[in-house]
């Protein structure tokens, strides 16, 4: 939860996060905008890099882009929004549970962890988060 107000996502926001789109898409071999809306083939995405060591602790644009497609998986399951936030190191894209005080930053969720020697199990990431956002959304102490 945060009290930080929530911005519409500006251009340079939006095309850092299509920008970032279009990298996690190029993985796939065919109709990659098709298969992109697929959370199963997002998360599946993510875990192929991270399991090929395609991306290094040191590639933090490209850990960020699978921050992203974890954001976009968890906005199709929980129907979250991107907004962008104004905060102490300026503005960043992060996802809002509409009507609520609730923000989630998952742009950089898998990159903090890996910088800092951290295995990162994807699934469990996802069904965590997505479990304890819930639990937030629905507990009845949310403005």
């Amino acid at each position: 939860m945060d009290d930080l107000p929530r911005y519409r996502l500006e251009d340079p926001e939006r095309e850092w996060l299509e920008e970032s789109r279009s990298w996690i898409m190029g993985h796939f071999s065919d109709k990659a905008e098709e298969n992109y809306e697929d959370t199963d083939a997002k998360l599946a995405v993510i875990r192929a890099n991270l399991a090929h060591a395609w991306v290094g602790a040191d590639d933090t644009w490209k850990l960020q882009a699978l921050g992203i497609a974890m954001g976009d998986a968890l906005a199709d399951e929980l129907m979250l929004d991107w907004v962008t936030i104004d905060d102490e190191y300026g503005r960043v894209p992060a996802l809002n549970w509409p009507g609520t005080s609730i923000v989630l930053y998952p742009v950089t969720m898998i990159s903090q962890r890996l910088e800092s020697g951290e295995e990162v199990d994807v699934d469990v990431m996802f069904e965590q988060t997505r479990e304890r956002l819930q639990e937030i959304a629905f507990s009845g102490d949310v403005q």
